[in-house]
């Protein structure tokens, strides 16, 4: 059967109880019989293997061996282009 923890509102006194799944849900502090909540714990998670850290994602060489464009760069080889593709008139 599993343990939950539960919180007494007006004492504050903190209890684990054995409960089943069919059992009844109203359960009451032991210290002063006031109805107590059910605390809700998240499970820390564990992520074991390759693949979860950032070095594993990429290698700095492969960014460092190709390079990105700038605007500017994009912008320049556009014209440079354009002033090749238009035909220059004799005078």
């Amino acid at each position: 059967m599993p343990i939950y923890q539960f919180l007494c509102p007006t004492c504050n006194h903190k209890f684990e109880l054995k409960r089943g799944f069919h059992d009844d849900c109203k359960v009451s502090c032991p210290k002063c019989n006031n109805g107590a909540k059910k605390l809700f714990i998240p499970v820390p998670i564990i992520f074991k293997g390759s693949g979860f850290y950032v070095t594993d994602s990429s290698k700095k060489s492969d960014v460092q061996d190709s390079p990105k464009e700038t605007k500017i760069e994009k912008e320049e080889t556009k014209t440079n282009k354009k002033e090749e593709s238009t035909p220059a008139t004799a005078s």
